[in-house]
């Protein structure tokens, strides 16, 4: 695997397109974290459980991501220790 291709997108190439989100999901809360392509943080916010938290990483993501860019050019991880998957 080259360092502009992600796991799990095939032969797409990010090549600066894709923004990456880190989520630390606690029990009220989400430390939400952007970096750019050399790992260095972009942004970084404390959001809280529920809507307004959803509303706030939407907000953080339309900061740093170009008008014209493609939703699904967003790739989110989520770290939590309650859960094997997400099913809060």
């Amino acid at each position: 695997m080259s360092s502009s291709t992600l796991p799990g997108m095939g032969s797409e190439r990010a090549e600066g397109h894709v923004l990456l989100a880190g989520d630390d999901w606690a029990e009220d809360h989400h430390d939400v974290e952007l970096p750019d392509e050399a790992g260095r943080r972009l942004a970084r916010a404390r959001l809280p459980e529920g809507a307004a938290g959803v509303a706030g990483l939407h907000e953080l993501i339309g900061e740093h991501l170009a008008a014209d860019a493609d939703p699904g050019q967003v790739a989110i991880g989520i770290e939590t220790a309650g859960a094997a998957g997400c099913r809060r």
